[in-house]
């Protein structure tokens, strides 16, 4: 299955109802359709305001066996089985109401979720769909723990898991996901597990209030007598456990003898869905967790900002024929030497244009502008954006060398690399808005080489000459 090109949400309401593993409280939790753009957003309405919290990796508020996601006065936890089961259907947008602090649990797998959101089935929404593409190699690794995470560019996505508890038990496990097709039969139905020896620390940490013999795989990588077992049983309100030839409570019969690892790959799949959007890439896991999930999600986010703002950036071409030589430039705008900052029009569209500006040494501006480190001023980078944009407005005119455009906001500029004599810098215009009563709304961005140098909004008046 390749990924949509366009938005999705559910073709109606779905209701879950259960209680949470940690806090142990009951929960409703209903997904809505909503709106494209929307995203997946959690509503609080048990709580006064109804607050709404994006699924957002920068949400995120606590990592502590499980991913909870919070904003002022609200939290909502353990919605990464829910998120799984959201990326695995491809549901770009839903409203998740929940009138509880925490997902319900349910059988301990995505599963549940999957077939709710399934039997009601998803429907196109026609806008476009966002997925990120990587076109290099990104990777997260901490030392300490052993844990690495690395997403490769590939033509399709794939996800491959490691695990390593040093269980002589539970062993080395891996699991892999070739294809979203595959998730319902091989990833969904795999539950969360706990070792023995971690259920009575997390009892005290006041945790898995709502942790059942049944919704949660127990591996017994330690010798236990009979007598300590019954007294873990009394605590989980069962009547006796014993543990398998396989060193697992004998509550459960495993799905898959690497079930713990496929769910490992299916908690990845949750947490990089605070992304906000899907991700095409080889990624591979290694001893992952919450904390290493997100905290690699993080960093795809960081790259996906950047990769937003690079994947509009222009292809030069300084053997091409330009559009505009600098004498049809001088035809449509007043500027003049040393003033005018643009040489050619290589690219003009409907609602962009594309610039070129050489910087030479020769320069007036380079003598007393750090004289011992020549820098491009970064007024003079906006200015050079202003003037392509204003060939490209006055270029639909009639009588285009009649009219003047004058500066009447500069927002948002944000200047990134230095610009130095011998680079050459690319103006790319694009408009925001249509040009109504004379205002001219653009976003302005240069880049050198493959770098992002500086970028804002720019608003100019047209006005014809006296």
């Amino acid at each position: 299955m390749s990924f949509y090109t366009t938005q999705h949400t559910l073709c109606e309401p779905v209701e879950v109802n259960g209680i949470g593993l940690h806090s142990g409280k009951t929960a409703r939790l209903v997904i809505k359709p909503a709106e494209a753009d929307h995203g997946i957003r959690f509503v609080r309405v048990d709580l006064d305001g109804r607050p709404e919290i994006n699924a957002d990796v920068s949400r995120v508020f606590s990592t502590q066996r499980g991913t909870t996601i919070a904003t002022t006065g609200a939290a909502v936890s353990t919605v990464e089985h829910l998120l799984s089961a959201l990326a695995a259907l491809q549901v770009d947008n839903a409203l998740v109401e929940i009138d509880g602090p925490e997902v319900p649990i349910l059988d301990g797998s995505a599963m549940p979720f999957y077939r709710a959101i399934k039997n009601v089935g998803v429907e196109d929404q026609g806008a476009d769909r966002e997925i990120f593409k990587p076109t290099k190699t990104i990777k997260y690794s901490d030392p300490e723990t052993g844990v690495e995470i690395i997403a490769y560019p590939a033509d399709s996505f794939e996800l491959t898991v490691m695990i390593d508890f040093e269980s002589h038990v539970l062993g080395q496990q891996y699991a892999v996901l070739k294809s979203l097709d595959n998730y319902e039969a091989e990833i969904a139905p795999n539950r969360t597990f706990v070792f023995v020896k971690e259920l009575e620390y997390l009892l005290e940490q006041d945790l898995i209030k709502g942790g059942d013999l049944d919704n949660s795989i127990v591996i017994a990588d330690t010798v236990m007598a009979q007598d300590e077992l019954d007294r873990l049983a009394k605590k989980l309100g069962k009547p006796s456990v014993t543990v398998d030839q396989e060193g697992i409570l004998n509550t459960v019969d495993l799905h898959f003898k690497n079930e713990p690892a496929r769910h490992k790959l299916l908690d990845v799949i949750g947490d990089l869905y605070l992304l906000g959007k899907p991700i095409q890439a080889k990624i591979v896991a290694r001893k992952p967790g919450h904390t290493a999930n997100v905290a690699f999600t993080k960093i795809l986010k960081d790259e996906f900002r950047q990769y937003k703002k690079l994947k509009g950036m222009p292809i030069y071409n300084p053997a091409a024929e330009p559009v505009m030589d600098t004498m049809t430039i001088q035809n449509l705008i007043p500027h003049r030497y040393p003033f005018l900052l643009v040489d050619k029009i290589v690219e003009i569209g409907e609602n962009h244009i594309v610039g070129v500006k050489n910087i030479s040494f020769d320069q007036s501006y380079f003598q007393g502008h750090f004289p011992n480190n020549p820098v491009f001023p970064g007024v003079l980078q906006v200015e050079a954006l202003a003037q392509t944009g204003g060939v490209f407005v006055l270029s639909q005119k009639e009588d285009p060398g009649n009219w003047n455009t004058y500066f009447i906001k500069i927002d948002k500029f944000k200047f990134k690399h230095l610009v130095r004599p011998g680079d050459t810098l690319i103006l790319r215009m694009e408009l925001l808005s249509p040009v109504r009563r004379g205002i001219c709304h653009m976003y302005g961005t240069a880049y050198v080489g493959d770098k992002l140098v500086s970028e804002g909004e720019l608003t100019a008046q047209i006005l014809k000459m006296k």
